[in-house]
């Protein structure tokens, strides 16, 4: 015969009765009543300031983290030097030691010498006409084909996507890489090759200066536009 002290020993070492349902939902509705009434006082308004400023922080850190992402090295090293060169391009660390002249003051680049001296070849010798940007985050430049004359960019301030058409390249027909928001690029386009400046940075705006070797009048020109439909 079973011992019903035992049984009730083993009844309360298991956890002990359960308070029934409607107990439950009368001490919740308690804590949710003090909440919303320490929430009506004045001293309330420090605390509700640190939580908005708890979640500012975070979301900055949010945006800041998905910005720079494409500075890691394990984003820098899915584009190899020889996918540069077949970009006809050529990039650099803003910090790291490179072509570019920097000093306490900043950097500084001379697109031509730095494209000569790298073995960029095709793009303009002298800046006859030069023309400086801005590029949004997902906006794009360029997207045409001169074939007036050569073409040296500088592009630099947050994660870009550029492209250069390129026969060599089979059903494409053209090479694509991504640059650093950390890194400063150098590229070439010859006349006759189409060329497109995309800024997929979600927060920073991109910088450009183009430099050509002729003037051109767009409105008597033989450029080529909207040469690629998906971009």
């Amino acid at each position: 015969m079973a011992n019903p002290r035992r049984s009730s020993s083993v009844s309360a070492d298991s956890g002990g009765p359960q308070l029934p349902v409607h107990v439950q939902l009368h001490r919740n509705a308690l804590s949710s009543s003090s909440l919303l009434h320490f929430l009506k006082k004045p001293h309330a308004f420090p605390f509700l300031l640190s939580v908005f400023l708890l979640l500012t922080w975070i979301s900055l850190r949010l945006q800041t983290s998905s910005s720079s992402s494409s500075s890691s090295p394990l984003f820098m090293d899915r584009f190899s030097r020889e996918d540069d060169l077949k970009a006809n391009l050529v990039r650099f660390s803003a910090e790291g030691v490179s072509r570019i002249v920097r000093d306490k003051r900043g950097w500084m680049v001379n697109p031509v010498t730095v494209a000569v001296d790298s073995g960029i070849t095709g793009g303009a010798v002298n800046c006859v006409s030069t023309h400086v940007g801005e590029i949004r985050p997902g906006v794009m430049r360029g997207n045409h084909r001169h074939h007036d004359c050569n073409e040296t960019f500088v592009i630099w301030g947050a994660r870009m996507k550029f492209r250069l058409e390129n026969q060599e390249m089979g059903e494409n027909g053209y090479v694509e890489v991504v640059i650093g928001g950390d890194e400063v690029a150098v590229a070439a386009s010859p006349s006759g090759t189409a060329h497109a400046l995309v800024n997929i940075d979600r927060v920073k705006s991109a910088y450009f200066i183009g430099c050509q070797d002729s003037i051109l009048d767009y409105k008597n020109s033989t450029t080529d536009f909207n040469v690629w439909k998906d971009l």
